[in-house]
């Protein structure tokens, strides 16, 4: 898919969150990484239609977040830093279930797609399980089979390791490896992101670096000190 963003700018009153940017982005596997408070989560929730531009404009194959919202958010799928509070169903089964259900899908074609989802992510175990009883790995798999479902053309991951132990952090890492769908990854996990052939940097609300994982990396150890 092809996001595009011209002078796209988000202010919050007289905070500038995102200052004005314009780039496209096309490659399948793409790294956001900065500081606490440097842009990147407003850079993602742009691209999925969760915040709106006070100025200029982002577009998804053409789609305009604001103007054809409905369309532009079909197309993307956003992972929250917690996807505990995305699963809203008592049971994983039917939160993959919901997507498929609200767009009316026949029954025999809702169960085709959760049952395809759960096997998909190797998660056919944790479907009659309820969020609370999942690790912070599982919950990961679970919010991604629930947002895979509805088939975005990209999937948009917020600190997806985020105070996971070193084995779900590897299904985790393996899931969005595996996508077909482009991926977007905001991240602190800097081994996470290295590899990828594009990555972001973001600080003080301006995008600083744009290239490869390894020299992102680099960068971001300046700025931070370390």
């Amino acid at each position: 898919m092809h996001i595009r963003f011209d002078q796209a700018e988000l202010r919050f009153g007289d905070r500038v969150a995102l200052q004005p940017l314009s780039l496209s982005l096309t490659e399948l596997r793409i790294g956001v990484i900065g500081l606490n408070g440097s842009g990147k989560t407003s850079f993602a929730r742009l691209i999925a239609g969760l915040a709106k531009p006070t100025a200029g404009t982002v577009t998804l194959d053409g789609l305009d977040t604001v103007a054809d919202e409905k369309a532009a958010r079909a197309k993307t799928g956003f992972i929250f830093q917690n996807p505990g509070h995305q699963i809203i169903l008592p049971v994983i089964r039917e939160d993959i279930a919901l997507g498929p259900k609200s767009r009316g899908l026949p029954a025999t074609e809702v169960e085709r797609l959760v049952e395809d989802a759960l096997a998909r992510f190797g998660i056919g175990d944790l479907a009659a399980r309820r969020p609370h009883e999942l690790s912070g790995g599982e919950l990961q798999l679970a919010a991604l089979a629930a947002v895979s479902v509805n088939r975005p053309e990209v999937v948009i991951f917020d600190e997806p390791t985020n105070q996971l132990d070193l084995k779900n952090r590897a299904k985790v890492k393996a899931a969005i490896e595996g996508l077909g769908e482009q991926a977007i990854v905001i991240s602190h996990d800097l081994e996470l992101g290295a590899d990828f052939s594009r990555v972001l940097v973001f600080h003080e609300g301006a995008l600083v670096f744009d290239g490869g994982g390894q020299d992102a990396v680099a960068r971001y150890r300046e700025i931070a000190g370390c």
